[in-house]
């Protein structure tokens, strides 16, 4: 009986070693599964982002040679009307048709941007303007960036120090300042010429020595920006403790500065050497 007992405890436990065997066994074709099916995925996703890398390439190098024979389409018009021939017909269009042309091809980028072009339509660009930048005047710039300059700056209605400085300015009362005040203003007498008024680096104004207004006495000015979420929302001139003066641009790019009593105009100076303005 004994013996019986201790046959059957053996059993037992070797039953459970096999039984722990088989689920290690198991386990480990699970395992081997598992890492046999996640390395597949990802060798699939590998090629999927091959090959849409590749299609992508491929796209771009459609697209380059596309680029690429459009290029040589239109340096083959130069070479076969000749470059005199374009460039007389460049010579007719307007500022932006020609600035368009500057995109067309390698080329014709070399023909479109000669000075030969852009110098008359400086000239004609700058006609009847009261100032001229000086950034446009910059020495060495070639006539596109001096056009360029031009544009950019005659859009800016942000006023600066050297505006002032650079600048005479006629000077008047606004109607609704007094009698008194008016009766010795040419502008409002139409007697004599208009009194002016000069801004100076240190800060300073002075005006003409026969100015029967100006009596001598101390003027400052400053100048006032305000800034919201990065953009200039306020620009406005203050001289002693006058209502400020608020800033316009006029059409012919000279500066009005005006409060309820008095105005200010930028002196017509495009015969300038130099330019007038900031240099940015």
């Amino acid at each position: 009986m004994a013996r019986s007992s201790m046959l059957r405890a053996v059993d037992s436990i070797n039953g459970e070693k096999k039984m722990k065997l088989n689920m290690k066994d198991n386990n480990t074709i699970f395992i081997r599964m598992t890492m046999t099916t996640t390395t597949t995925m990802t060798l699939e996703k590998q090629h999927q982002r091959r090959g849409l890398w590749r299609e992508e390439t491929e796209r771009g190098s459609k697209q380059e040679e596309e680029d690429e024979d459009e290029d040589d389409d239109d340096d083959l018009m130069v070479s076969k009307l000749g470059e005199d021939i374009v460039m007389k017909i460049m010579e007719k269009l307007d500022a932006r048709s020609l600035a368009r042309s500057l995109l067309v091809s390698r080329s014709w980028f070399s023909l479109a941007s000669s000075d030969s072009l852009w110098s008359p339509l400086c000239k004609q660009l700058w006609i009847g303007k009261a100032h001229i930048p000086r950034w446009s005047k910059v020495p060495g710039l070639s006539k596109l960036a001096c056009f360029s300059r031009a544009v950019i700056d005659s859009k800016r209605t942000r006023i600066m120090r050297d505006d002032l400085w650079d600048h005479s300015w006629e000077f008047h009362f606004t109607e609704a300042a007094p009698d008194y005040w008016k009766n010795l203003d040419p502008y409002w007498g139409g007697v004599g010429p208009p009194m002016h008024r000069y801004f100076h680096p240190d800060g300073s104004q002075t005006a003409d020595p026969e100015d029967k207004v100006w009596g001598g006495h101390e003027c400052a000015y400053t100048i006032v920006t305000g800034y919201a979420d990065g953009k200039v929302r306020r620009n406005y001139v203050r001289i002693n403790r006058w209502p400020h003066l608020n800033v316009s641009r006029r059409d012919d790019w000279g500066w009005e500065m005006s409060n309820v009593i008095f105005a200010y105009s930028s002196v017509p100076d495009a015969d300038k050497e130099g330019g007038t303005g900031p240099l940015f």
